[in-house]
């Protein structure tokens, strides 16, 4: 014969009270887009990385491979947030977008704020100046060896810290928003360089006219060769290991290589490096 026990009321209130305690799963950010079928991601404007056409397009390097990876994913309608450089770190930090997709570079600094995936690129720099190349600029030592040289860099990327290294004072580094503020500072010889990745220095001397040139003999430490890669908030990490492996899978792929083409990119930007690697630097 079974023995029932009949628990005091108070008990019964008590295991019912523990039970509704409880918190709930909580919804990852790889379910929710999953889910909704939705990812923002945010980019600055930075040809060929990540850019708006005139027409009002968000595309570049980083936009295209994200649309395809997360429809790799199932999550098709990938939302473009455009944010100043300066402002991508802390607005992912801050839950205004899920991704940051604008070619930016894995340093050891920014390991320690956010997860990359492993690099979906490898491209060095170069300098933007004026035509003919009048102050005869091929490094940074160039440039710090020549008080009156100004430089243009864009406020947030790599290259500030690699020009205080080289010697180069603050009070001679132009710290401006966008690369278009770059090409207007050398165009109007505000600054006699800008520097910044061989892509974009190369897309900004298109689009300046015979009035500005993007150099080909820079000579730059190989130490400073930047590793493209999609970012994420520390706590994403399930999110941040599904985009990656779908993305290492498909590197160097004919599909890959066709979707970065037009933007400059080819099989010499391809690399092994990892986010590992780069953070033991």
């Amino acid at each position: 014969m079974k023995t029932y026990i009949q628990l005091p009321a108070l008990a019964l209130f008590a295991v019912a009270a523990l039970t509704l305690s409880l918190p709930a799963s909580a919804e990852t950010t790889l379910e929710r887009i999953q889910r909704t079928g939705e990812v923002r991601v945010a980019y600055a404007n930075e040809a060929p990385f990540a850019y708006t056409t005139a027409s009002g397009k968000v595309t570049g390097e980083s936009p295209e491979i994200a649309k395809i990876i997360f429809a790799k994913l199932g999550v098709p309608n990938v939302k473009p947030v455009l944010v100043e450089w300066g402002s991508l770190i802390p607005g992912l930090m801050a839950g205004r977008f899920d991704v940051i997709a604008a070619g930016m570079y894995v340093t050891p600094e920014r390991i320690k704020q956010v997860l990359f995936t492993d690099p979906h690129y490898q491209l060095a720099d170069t300098l933007l100046v004026a035509k003919g190349n009048p102050r005869k600029l091929r490094s940074y030592a160039d440039i710090a060896a020549n008080d009156k040289v100004r430089l243009a860099i864009m406020a947030g990327t790599s290259q500030y810290a690699y020009a205080i290294a080289a010697g180069i004072p603050d009070s001679r580094i132009m710290q401006v928003p966008t690369t278009t503020a770059q090409l207007q500072a050398v165009r109007t010889r505000r600054a006699d360089a800008a520097v910044g990745t061989a892509l974009t220095m190369k897309a900004l001397a298109v689009k300046g006219g015979a009035r500005v040139a993007a150099t080909t003999d820079f000579a730059d430490d190989v130490s400073h060769i930047g590793y493209g890669a999609l970012a994420f908030r520390q706590d994403d990490q399930t999110l941040r290991d599904a985009v990656n492996g779908a993305l290492q899978e498909w590197l160097g792929s004919p599909e890959h290589l066709a979707t970065v083409a037009p933007f400059g990119f080819d099989r010499s930007n391809l690399t092994k490096k990892t986010v590992a690697e780069i953070a033991a630097q």
